[in-house]
């Protein structure tokens, strides 16, 4: 049985992985769950011990599935005694190991080769020491998720069959030399270590003001890595490159999603490109000087796969609900969707209002692969267990929208009533009467009042997400005595949104 410190130590190991995989800052979750910048510093640092109330907050706003939760809980089952003083003094030490200040990764080369059930990762770094001391270890992260739109059952599956270092096969070297290496931190689906600058033959400093090579690789098979690989810029970068190997016969389909601390999400500045090697499908991108705290995600889709699956004929085809909620998408009857979301103070909030604009724009992607929204789509924030006033709508050309606190000032007098899907409830469609013409104020990433009109089609896609922010779904707005019909019953009808000769959309969140 652990003690209490090691205890401790994977209390704060898994809130700061939940925290980095969110894109949060500490100063950001602190507000989001009503504690100082300081007390979540503290707690990081091992100076102060946490309190239920955070743990459970912490573990909402971070959407992780109860992996906080029950970390906590492991913590408390032992007892503090003097698990603080003692974390905070390995903390300190683990400081003073490695300074990324110091570091300049000048090339960045990360690799993902597939063979068809199980994924190796090989990441090489040009290292070059700024500082005035020698480097002689390198922190690195293997981390995991299967469900990345549902920690639930991503948490469930690595408790039930947790990562493995047989299973991982972690290799590393530094300018050639094969070196060690000390875990940090060993969890079901997160493992942080010590890529150690040393071997049994000698040891292999980095000097101030010399490069050097690191490369280190793993494998994970299919069962437990999911279909998306993310880059995340830790250190200044001069030069990222990322190249995805995959079998030609799985008929690959590959997108990326950038995030930067200074705009919102967005599909990558250039193309992906694609080579096709013998039987092989490559996809290679790179970008130059990426933004420190920059996150590049790739994702993918194997097509033949699918259609495979598809085929079946034993395959049980879920739902449509179903395949919403196995994307991360809440569905009617949790809270969230019930209460009116938080407004963002702006600019002060901007980072978090970034972050979470991302966070819809990957939730946006996840459903492409799911669902055809030829004519339009939106999803807001509550709906992807986020209570803060942010929303995105993409409009059948393909421009996306982005509201942040916005409000319906006027409304035309002017009306029709359309049929509309909703993603916390996908599986039924209902005929909802709306303005034709809706004018919007919302605020910009800076904090500026906008005054924005919206017509039609469009108008009822913008409408249809505020009312999730104010915790209203579209069946609130149905005529009396008149019901959502199933989506067979739907289709049956053969029906579309028409504004006289424009088929305006159909696509909701």
């Amino acid at each position: 049985m652990p003690d209490a410190s090691t205890s401790g130590e994977t209390f704060i190991a898994e809130l700061k992985r939940w925290r980095d995989v969110r894109g949060l800052s500490q100063s950001a979750l602190a507000k989001a769950v009503g504690y100082t910048p300081s007390y979540v510093s503290k707690v990081e640092s091992g100076q102060q011990r946490p309190s239920a109330e955070f743990a459970e907050d912490s573990d909402r706003v971070l959407r992780a599935g109860g992996a906080i939760r029950r970390s906590f809980g492991e913590f408390e089952a032992q007892g503090w005694g003097r698990t603080p003083a003692a974390h905070r003094a390995r903390h300190d030490a683990s400081q003073m190991l490695q300074a990324p200040s110091s570091i300049i990764v000048e090339h960045e080369d990360s690799s993902l080769y597939y063979d068809g059930s199980v994924y190796r990762t090989t990441q090489r770094r040009k290292l070059y020491n700024a500082s005035a001391d020698p480097i002689t270890r390198y922190l690195i992260r293997i981390s995991v998720d299967r469900y990345p739109g549902n920690p639930e059952r991503s948490n469930q599956l690595y408790r039930e069959n947790p990562l493995t270092w047989a299973e991982l096969r972690l290799e590393a070297s530094i300018g050639g030399e094969s070196i060690g290496w000390r875990t940090q931190h060993d969890r079901d689906a997160f493992k942080e270590v010590w890529l150690l600058f040393e071997n049994d033959y000698g040891r292999y400093p980095l000097y101030p003001g010399d490069t050097a090579w690191l490369e280190y690789s793993y494998a994970v098979g299919d069962e437990k890595w999911g279909t998306w690989y993310q880059r995340a810029v830790r250190l200044p970068t001069n030069l990222l490159s990322v190249r995805l190997d995959f079998p030609s016969e799985l008929d690959p389909v590959v997108w990326g999603t950038e995030t930067t601390m200074t705009a919102e999400a967005f599909p990558f500045r250039t193309a992906i490109q694609r080579d096709d090697v013998g039987e092989r499908r490559v996809f290679s991108w790179s970008t130059e000087e990426p933004p420190l705290h920059a996150r590049f995600r790739l994702e993918w889709k194997f097509r033949a796969r699918a259609n495979q699956e598809e085929a079946g004929a034993d395959m049980v085809t879920p739902s449509a609900a179903e395949k919403m909620r196995s994307i991360g998408i809440i569905q009617e009857g949790d809270p969230i969707l019930a209460r009116q979301a938080r407004s963002f103070t702006l600019p002060e909030e901007a980072e978090d209002a970034r972050r979470l604009v991302a966070e819809l724009g990957s939730a946006a992607e996840r459903a492409d692969t799911i669902h055809v929204f030829s004519k339009g789509m939106g999803v807001a924030a509550p709906q992807i267990g986020i209570d803060r006033s942010a929303a995105i709508v993409r409009t059948p050309d393909g421009e996306t929208i982005t509201l942040l606190n916005p409000r319906v000032i006027e409304e035309s007098a002017e009306a029709d009533e359309q049929y509309e899907g909703c993603w916390s409830f996908f599986d039924l469609r209902g005929k909802v009467p709306r303005p034709l013409s809706i004018t919007v104020e919302h605020q910009d990433i800076d904090g500026r009042d906008r005054i924005t009109v919206f017509e039609r089609g469009v108008a009822r896609l913008v409408a249809h997400e505020i009312d999730h922010l104010e915790g209203r779904l579209y069946r609130s707005r149905m005529r009396p005595g008149v019901e959502p019909i199933t989506v067979a019953e739907y289709r049956g009808t053969g029906r579309s949104w028409t504004y006289g000769s424009d088929d305006a959309t159909s696509g909701k969140g």
